[in-house]
């Protein structure tokens, strides 16, 4: 067995080289380390995926990456073995010495080896390797049985528990925050672009169908957004009516934004090694570097076992020096996000611009320790520095890891936005083409409330917004925090309602003693209205919000294009959802709808969407058992 001795273990060359702060790990890493490295095939030199490592004895296990790496936090100190086993190659154990809050880095090549066995067990660290049948060796067919390792994905989503119809006699209110969050879309699209079936939890509808662009009007009058509707039928149940709300803000020209005072706060953990998160957030920081202004600054926090400065508030023009700050960066060690936060919201408040744009910037794959602190303590000292005028953007990274509820709690109570960036594609989408919404808010706390008329509706459901629900009276109570909406910003609402005289799809409910009954007299002065929208805003630095009102006609119309697209987004979110409202709804159906209101699509957007569908339908991933 071999051995890696004290003078070859280090912590990884230049994670923190750059810090000045010189900040001591967290005391609960105090007698743990972490073991790094990558795994690669003998002859080749190439790096091997799925191979499983272990620290016997401890319980600590580790799968390797596309690139071969993995990372095994939280190894007790001391004298440890490490196992690496993986179907063809003959298994390696190596012992090693783990230092209290350090780094070790050990590289493991495997070499090939003959199977001799009657039966091969293979161990599916890949969903779709159960798909083999059968495997030859250089002696004989071996027979497969599948043993499923441990799951080592620990990414994490909020429970959604899908709205239900309500019925307009009993609850003839709606009222609700926007989002205009845009992870779920991207992250689904990494899902099923690998062949998966993205979990239950994962599909948020709102921000599915808010990823995409729309047209809409000019912005006039005093507001800083527009308000528009549409009613049609329900494409998947024809006698319902479908009914659209946007808002739309207005577009401001980057060289015409507010001089920004941008914080990116980074993850450097040793979690951040793989080609889609560290290496992919260079790149993209990149972009948004190139777009900046010689009276923007940026100033870079990193965290990992501890967290520090790397780079001072630096003008915008002086590109090279942000550019090579970001380059330096190197993955490794625990994850200290708390004591990042605290330090970048520090470093935002040194350098704060009255009538700027104050920002905190984190990107991370998600798993974001607060240490010593807790996550409540956190949500304090965001909402506590949201009320001071800086806000808080979350971008998220990478798989395996990702813990998107956390992340968009955060981003909410900071007043931002959270993004999924799989690619350099949705990196530019996110940081370049909307740079003015993601970086510039223009309205906060923006609620909707809205009334049915029930001499019109019956029923009705919101679809999707099921985290950003709210009480009747919170439309009101201008201390409720809500969703921002940020320069170009576009929100689009779904209702699928219930016309008077048609039954409301929902459990036996009682008629109401003291409440007026469907078959009451109707209100002949509002008789040929549907709905009355409100909506209620603050500007970005008021106290007192304002209120916008328009009635809605129940008035089913040829739908507009953005419309028809709208609808087939929310169909494929509640089939992915396998949401009982769909009713006879399909893909084809979805795909047809969707092809429908393609429109003017120059990015590409919509096309995706409807190759993502055809996807779906054609390698029956409603078909298999749903995750989460």
């Amino acid at each position: 067995m071999r051995s890696v001795t004290a003078a070859a273990r280090k912590p990884l060359a230049g994670v923190f080289a750059a810090l000045a702060l010189g900040l001591a790990p967290p005391s609960a890493h105090a007698q743990t380390g972490s073991i790094v490295g990558q795994v690669t095939e003998a002859n080749s030199g190439q790096p091997l995926s799925g191979a499983v490592l272990a620290v016997e004895g401890t319980g600590r296990l580790a799968l390797t990456n596309d690139a071969g790496r993995y990372l095994l936090e939280g190894v007790p100190a001391g004298e440890r073995t490490v196992t690496v086993e993986m179907v063809g190659y003959a298994a390696e154990r190596m012992q090693v010495t783990v230092a209290p809050g350090q780094t070790t880095v050990l590289n493991l090549v495997l070499r090939p080896a003959a199977v001799q066995l009657d039966e091969l067990r293979i161990r599916a660290g890949q969903p779709r390797a159960e798909a083999l049948e059968r495997t030859r060796t250089d002696l004989s067919v071996a027979v497969v049985q599948f043993a499923r390792v441990p799951d080592f994905n620990t990414e994490s989503y909020a429970r959604i528990d899908e709205n239900d119809f309500r019925l307009v006699s009993a609850s003839p209110l709606s009222t609700f925050s926007i989002d205009v969050d845009r992870a779920s879309y991207a992250n689904i699209r990494r899902f099923i672009q690998a062949g998966d079936r993205p979990p239950i939890d994962a599909v948020r509808i709102e921000e599915m169908i808010n990823y995409f662009p729309y047209v809409w009007g000019d912005v006039h009058g005093d507001h800083p957004f527009s308000v528009t509707t549409e009613v049609w039928e329900a494409p998947w149940k024809r006698d319902h009516r479908l009914v659209r709300i946007g808002l739309h803000a207005e577009s401001i020209d980057t060289e015409d934004l507010p001089p920004g005072n941008l914080v990116f706060l980074l993850d450097v953990s040793g979690s951040m090694m793989p080609p889609d998160k560290l290496p992919l957030l260079k790149k993209a920081f990149g972009l948004l570097v190139d777009q900046l202004r010689p009276e923007d600054r940026v100033s870079i926090v990193v965290y990992a076992g501890a967290a520090g400065l790397v780079l001072p508030s630096t003008p915008g023009d002086r590109k090279g020096e942000i550019l090579a700050a970001l380059d330096d960066l190197q993955a490794g060690g625990s994850t200290a996000g708390g004591a990042g936060l605290r330090l970048a919201y520090d470093v935002a408040r040194k350098h704060y611009i009255d009538g700027g744009n104050n920002r905190v910037i984190l990107a991370t794959d998600g798993d974001f320790n607060v240490g010593a602190s807790s996550d409540a303590e956190m949500v304090r000292l965001i909402e506590k520095e949201r009320e001071s005028g800086t806000f808080l953007t979350v971008l998220g990274f990478g798989t395996g890891n990702l813990k998107d509820s956390k992340m968009e709690q955060i981003a909410d109570h900071g007043n931002g936005n959270f993004h999924y960036v799989d690619g350099l594609l949705e990196a530019r989408k996110v940081l370049v083409e909307e740079m003015g919404g993601t970086l510039l808010t223009l309205a906060r706390d923006v609620k909707l409330q809205v009334e049915f008329n029930p001499a019109r509706a019956a029923g009705y459901r919101l679809i999707g917004y099921e985290n950003r629900l709210l009480a009747d009276e919170d439309f009101n109570d201008d201390t409720k925090d809500a969703g921002e909406l940020g320069a170009g910003h576009t929100v689009t609402a779904l209702y699928e309602v219930v016309p008077a005289g048609v039954e409301v799809p929902r459990g036996d409910v009682d008629a109401l003693r003291y409440q007026p009954q469907p078959d009451d007299p109707p209100l002949s002065d509002f008789d040929d209205e549907l709905m009355y929208v409100k909506v209620r805003y603050k500007d970005p630095d008021g106290t007192r919000s304002k209120l916008l009102e328009r009635a809605v006609a129940d008035r089913p119309r040829s739908p507009s294009t953005d419309f028809r697209f709208a609808a087939a987004v929310a169909g494929f979110g509640m089939l992915l959802r396998d949401s009982e409202h769909a009713g006879d709804l399909t893909l084809d159906d979805v795909v047809t709808q969707a092809e429908k209101g393609k429109g003017d699509d120059p990015r590409g957007y919509r096309g995706e969407f409807i190759r993502l569908v055809e996807a779906t339908r054609d390698l029956g991933l409603l078909k298999l058992t749903k995750p989460g």
